[in-house]
């Protein structure tokens, strides 16, 4: 972005982590300007398995933001939650800034196959990743309309749209409900002025893979490297910025050309 944003509020969901995607999204939009109020749940991470998972993140993390100049502040949420969506709106209500952005990091993933998914699994993924995360977007967007103000959705899926995902298969139904939302929702905001795009990042490297891995990815990407968080995060600044207000409606595999 060509200038920095005053007084915009961008909420970013998922960031409970410093090698996250969540945090690299937080602190490029910061260094944009932009006032952050970020939701963190680090049972999740600390049981997913990610080293750098810890609970004096979320508070260090704000004074980090906070260097660049802007506002941050953060809650502790799980989408699962029913009202969850009602209390996130109401605690960012208490900031000045002007609420503009919403970046849907957050979710929730078990890889099983058909095999092992059970009823109780496949209703967290679903909590997590279509109910909770639409009925945000949905609150967050009426509230724009009732302040006739314009603004950007950024959700993140996978890369069910190009393939197949053998394994995984409650998290890749619930990523393909959110891309089936981005694209119609995307059709009712138009007129409001208010885009809704959807990133699929690839295979990225937050921190959790290990050195085999990470060799085996490498040989599926013709640039020779694996994403990164901070790649993630310079296409969102791109898609909340006025230069992408003619886009909206998008799937983008920004993969760096990763093939199966």
């Amino acid at each position: 972005m060509s200038k920095r944003i005053k007084n915009q509020l961008a909420i970013v969901t998922g960031a409970s982590r410093p090698k996250g995607i969540g945090a690299a999204i937080c602190r490029e939009l910061a260094s944009n300007g932009f006032d952050i109020f970020f939701t963190h749940l680090t049972r999740y991470d600390q049981n997913t398995g990610y080293e750098d998972a810890n609970h004096n993140f979320a508070e260090n993390f704000k004074h980090e933001l906070r260097n660049y100049g802007v506002k941050a502040e953060s809650m502790e949420l799980d989408l699962s939650d029913r009202d969850a969506p009602k209390r996130l709106l109401d605690e960012v209500e208490k900031m000045p800034s002007q609420l503009s952005i919403l970046v849907n990091n957050a979710t929730f993933c078990v890889e099983v196959s058909h095999e092992e998914v059970t009823m109780e699994l496949f209703d967290h993924h679903c909590a997590v990743n279509v109910t909770g995360t639409c009925m945000l977007t949905v609150e967050f967007a009426k509230q724009l309309k009732k302040e006739q103000h314009s603004g950007r959705i950024v959700n993140f899926v996978s890369g069910q749209d190009k393939s197949p995902q053998p394994g995984n298969i409650a998290y890749i139904t619930t990523k393909g409900a959110l891309s089936a939302f981005t694209t119609s929702l995307a059709t009712e905001l138009a007129s409001s002025h208010i885009t809704v795009n959807a990133i699929d990042p690839g295979p990225t490297d937050s921190g959790c893979m290990d050195k085999q891995t990470q060799d085996f990815l490498k040989q599926k990407f013709p640039t020779g490297r694996i994403g990164t968080p901070e790649d993630a995060a310079r296409l969102v600044s791109f898609l909340v910025s006025d230069a992408a207000r003619w886009v909206t409606g998008q799937i983008i595999h920004s993969d760096g050309g990763f093939w199966d």
